[in-house]
């Protein structure tokens, strides 16, 4: 088994290659906290275990068991967060570093129960696809809202990285699945202007509406 370690390489890795960036040793760096030199330690015996390529001063890329690895880790993670919410009741702001920690100790038969009791979902509660436990990942063709032109948007999806940014959007009523029209954005004020459809006015900075992804209402 791997330790949390490997697994949260693993993790980062596969985030930086799903986000589309080329996942360098300093990109990895920046995401874990550590430095350059740690990495390139831990990228060694990632590819000695044959779960990366890595060449140094190259590249690097997952192998597919290195990526069935991370799916594994990203599918606890997203089921932890939503039985915490779901279940346990806690606030959508709240689960994301609890799930941290537990993603690297619950067992497998323990995740697929939670899997069972919630209905087997494909979204986790910010919208994130929730791998299968076939190692697929459901796929998604989402726009930042910051990127959107002026229409009629559904908001499928939320970073969890700032909890503060949850806890706003969720006082606002900026939830998954809140239908919104886009009305003004403003690229020189760096403002955008939302009309919620059940009522009401948001203005958004560009650095949160870059951390919510949406779907165009047809």
């Amino acid at each position: 088994m791997a330790t949390s370690t490997v697994e949260n390489y693993l993790k980062a890795i596969l985030h930086l290659q799903e986000g589309n960036e080329v996942p360098t040793v300093g990109r990895i760096a920046e995401e874990l906290g550590v430095t350059p030199g740690t990495v390139t330690t831990m990228m060694r015996h990632l590819s000695d275990e044959g779960l990366i390529d890595y060449i140094p001063r190259k590249g690097l890329k997952l192998r597919s068991s290195g990526r069935a690895a991370a799916l594994r880790v990203v599918r606890r993670h997203r089921l932890i967060e939503l039985f915490l919410v779901e279940v346990m009741k806690l606030d959508w702001s709240e689960v994301h570093e609890e799930a941290e920690i537990l993603e690297h100790v619950v067992s497998t038969r323990l995740v697929d129960r939670m899997d069972e009791m919630l209905g087997h979902p494909t979204h986790d509660p910010h919208g994130d696809p929730i791998p299968g436990k076939d190692g697929k990942l459901p796929a998604t063709s989402l726009q930042a809202l910051s990127s959107a032109e002026p229409g009629e948007y559904r908001i499928a999806r939320v970073s969890d990285e700032d909890s503060n940014l949850l806890e706003w959007l969720d006082g606002k009523g900026l939830q998954i699945g809140e239908s919104v029209k886009l009305l003004r954005p403003d690229a020189v004020a760096g403002m955008l202007e939302l009309k919620r459809r059940s009522g009401g006015i948001v203005h958004l900075g560009d650095a949160a509406a870059d951390s919510i992804f949406v779907e165009i209402i047809s």
